[in-house]
């Protein structure tokens, strides 16, 4: 059953501005098609004055006297004969409208340089899609690539952006290894740099290859449209998912497909696993859905690289503990575990004695946890316990006391995460370059793109338990504190914190001036409350690329 979109607000009227512009783009299209003979007289008339004054200039002086004089009788003798203006009208409106016309030619076909890639590309196709016991071969050596290729799309510069190749019944496309070695072919035949999505059609015996356009990266941290138990991890491309989401990305608000994860007691994927390399973006992901959960619920954080990436929330409404020190994160996930166990036995007992559960365990709690391997070195080397032990209760039993557990860890690291992690993560993002092999061994599954080794931060996979791959930008969450971040990006950040528990005179220069001065345009939902956002986020708050 497919799911229902959820109902969107949008305070922008976008849908009303949408529609009229439809509607201007049809009347202007009927307009054209009605007066297009009117238009090719007009062109046709302005090219024959033109013709006619280069004519002029071009005849020497002593012989424009002359020809205005044959000009002017052959006027005379036209506008004196019988029917002779409306003649003449007539003929010149045949002469502008042939001259006026669209001579631009009609491509029917691939021209040379397209049909020697196409051939080229078949005969490479050969030794994979034939077999010597074939008696009427469909890829042959010297044979038509109009045979197997069906469409087929170049853009300006010639290279392919979408083909269609009919493959034989009994190549093997149900083995992943046999799929690889075509994929790798076409990819490296059609060039390398961009990301091309293969689509499998076994019934058919079809594969289509495109070219996939990139993510945007202008979309910002802000209020996204969800309910309660819902994140935001990031975007996708259109029609990947069955929704959409209104944001703000650039100098406007537009719908765009979010990659939904959801939390709580009757989530199927619990806990996420984000990886990725040093530079990928893991710690903004981790910083987004900070902010998102502070809306609903308390986190508590855990920053094994010591940098400082979360001091923006320390002291914040919401925020239990950012802890960077071996002795504080055991201390704090010791709390959690025993937190975890005492929200399971209040609620319990309250179902026992026929009662709704207390309050006090149904807001939901968040452990973000940063490279917990920088702490299983520490605790090693001090004689202490690992931290991520005490993560095996918020993992095995967080679901049902309301309990997220995210977990980021680098690449080269993966073996130092124990198998609690590995095992109680169904959620997965991996960010950044990795190797089809590194992606296949996180997510469970390879992707169905060719991933491209240069791209920008935040950009990578992202699968919810079985589901399929999905690519993945995460919005551009960064460090407000960061001299590198701009200035529209930090305003964004600093407005979604919540309220700081220090007096304002303590906190970072930053925030000397509060979020709701700076964003008058926008009402700030108070705690407690229902959310009451409106839109993605204030118009005053633009979203970089």
């Amino acid at each position: 059953m497919a799911r229902r979109p959820l109902p969107r607000i949008l305070s922008s009227g976008s849908d009303r501005i949408a529609r009229s512009r439809d509607l201007a783009r049809s009347a202007a299209d009927s307009a054209t098609d009605v007066l297009h003979p009117l238009i090719t007289i007009v062109r046709g008339l302005r090219l024959l004055a033109a013709a006619g004054r280069r004519k002029w200039a071009g005849t020497p002086r002593e012989r424009r006297g002359p020809a205005l004089f044959l000009t002017t009788a052959c006027v005379l003798v036209v506008a004196l004969i019988p029917y002779g203006p409306l003649l003449a009208l007539i003929s010149v409106m045949a002469v502008a409208g042939w001259q006026g016309r669209d001579r631009t030619p009609v491509r029917t076909g691939p021209d040379e340089a397209e049909v020697k890639r196409l051939q080229s590309l078949y005969e490479a196709l050969v030794p994979y899609f034939s077999v010597p016991e074939d008696p009427s071969p469909l890829f042959t050596h010297g044979g038509a690539w109009s045979t197997a290729f069906s469409e087929h799309a170049f853009d300006g510069d010639g290279r392919l952006t979408q083909l269609q190749v009919a493959y034989p019944p009994y190549f093997p496309d149900g083995e992943p290894e046999a799929r690889a070695r075509i994929e790798q072919l076409l990819h490296a035949k059609s060039g390398r740099g961009r990301e091309y999505l293969f689509d499998w059609d076994e019934e058919g015996n079809v594969l289509v290859m495109r070219v996939l356009p990139a993510l945007s990266t202008a979309i910002a941290a802000q209020r996204f449209v969800t309910v309660p138990g819902e994140s935001v991890l990031g975007f996708t491309d259109d029609g990947a998912v069955q929704r959409t989401v209104p944001v703000l990305s650039g100098d406007g608000t537009r719908d765009a497909p979010p990659v939904i994860w959801r939390t709580g007691p009757r989530s199927t994927e619990p806990h996420l696993l984000v990886v990725g390399r040093p530079g990928s973006g893991a710690t903004s992901l981790l910083r987004s859905l900070a902010l998102q959960a502070l809306q609903h619920g308390d986190i508590l954080i855990v920053e094994g690289s010591g940098t400082g990436e979360f001091a923006c929330l320390t002291g914040r409404a919401g925020v239990l503990a950012v802890e960077c020190g071996l002795a504080g994160a055991l201390s704090s996930l010791e709390w959690a575990a025993n937190e975890t166990e005492r929200r399971l036995i209040a609620a319990n007992r309250a179902r026992q004695s026929g009662h709704p559960a207390p309050e006090d365990t149904k807001r939901p709690l968040w452990i973000l946890v940063d490279r917990p391997s920088v702490f299983g070195h520490l605790a090693a080397a001090d004689g202490r316990p690992d931290p991520q032990q005490l993560l095996q209760v918020p993992l095995r039993h967080g679901r049902a006391a309301q309990v997220t557990v995210v977990v980021a860890e680098q690449l080269d690291h993966l073996d130092a995460l124990s198998e609690t992690v590995r095992t109680h993560t169904p959620a997965r993002v991996v960010l950044g370059p990795a190797a089809p092999f590194q992606l296949e061994a996180v997510l469970g599954a390879p992707p169905h793109t060719t991933p491209t080794p240069d791209i920008p931060p935040g950009r990578g996979y992202a699968r919810l338990g079985t589901g399929p791959v999905l690519r993945l930008q995460v919005p551009a969450t960064p460090d407000p504190y960061d001299d590198a971040t701009s200035e529209a990006h930090r305003r964004a950040v600093l407005y979604l914190l919540p309220e700081r528990h220090t007096p304002l005179d303590q906190a970072p220069a930053y925030e000397q001036e509060p979020a709701h001065e700076q964003e008058p345009a926008h009402e700030r939902v108070p705690d407690g409350e229902p959310d009451r956002v409106d839109g993605p986020a204030p118009a005053t708050v633009p979203a970089e690329g």
